[in-house]
């Protein structure tokens, strides 16, 4: 099967190109950089738990009690995963002028991001569009591409996260602004620098309940040769083990 395409398996996709295995420039950029924060976050997320469910944890086993402490952090990025798809899907929507139906839940994300949209003016080029990339093995769908008035043309993407915009997503940005070609309506390939957009700058906009913000992000030359070292590091981090060889016995061993 030739061309890029995106395979969707239940909560998550994949990505090929030309019918082989594809890596997706969110998991390199996962894999590739450390994530100190992530510990500090399981302990108190856990922690946090613990505190809220006190009464409800001492009238379990020790085994049921272990195992709900153990699933509290991934229950909290479940419900925070879920969100930011919700939130993402309504904004897809709305950019190109549709009405919705808001859960309550998010409401606040939506107002916001119904804000942005009236005070930026984002006049819809592209969106929900995968990419690819033939020489360095790499696949992304990014949010969209717009024009704004007075600022020209840009790549953007809404991120919902508590703590905001990481520098992580300039790399993932500049992955998908340096991408050789996109995947059209048809799903033909079409390259990517035909759309014209800006090569050096991108925005992150950061949707929350009680507002939004909107940070440009450095996707430049420099930027995007980041990107390639975090997935060096990422890709050569999965065959580790394979620079471990057989245990030897005292004979076998080199002189």
């Amino acid at each position: 099967m030739t061309g890029i395409r995106i395979i969707h398996r239940g909560k998550g996709h994949s990505y090929t190109i030309d019918g082989e295995p594809a890596d997706g420039v969110t998991t390199l950029i996962g894999d590739g950089i450390p994530k100190p924060a992530l510990i500090n976050w399981a302990a108190n997320t856990t922690a946090g738990y613990a505190v809220d469910h006190w009464a409800e944890l001492a009238d379990m086993s020790v085994s049921q009690r272990l195992k709900a402490l153990q699933g509290a952090r991934y229950a909290d990025l479940d419900a925070a995963g879920k969100r930011g798809t919700e939130v993402h899907g309504l904004a897809e929507r709305l950019f190109h002028g549709e009405e919705v139906d808001v859960p309550e839940a998010i409401a606040g994300h939506v107002e916001s991001c119904v804000r942005f949209f009236d005070e930026w003016k984002p006049q819809p080029v592209l969106s929900e569009t995968v990419i690819g990339h033939r020489r360095w093995r790499y696949c992304g769908k990014f949010d969209a591409i717009a024009d704004f008035p007075g600022r020209g043309r840009r790549l953007y993407d809404y991120k919902t996260a508590r703590s905001g915009i990481y520098g992580e997503t300039a790399l993932q940005l500049s992955a998908y602004a340096h991408a050789e070609t996109y995947v059209d309506g048809d799903q033909n390939e079409q390259p990517l620098a035909d759309v014209g957009h800006d090569l050096d700058q991108a925005y992150g906009v950061w949707i929350r309940a009680d507002g939004y913000d909107v940070f440009p992000l450095d996707i430049g030359a420099d930027t995007f040769k980041a990107f390639l070292h975090v997935a060096t590091v990422a890709r050569r981090a999965r065959t580790l083990r394979s620079l471990v060889g057989e245990a030897l016995l005292p004979e076998q061993a080199p002189a």
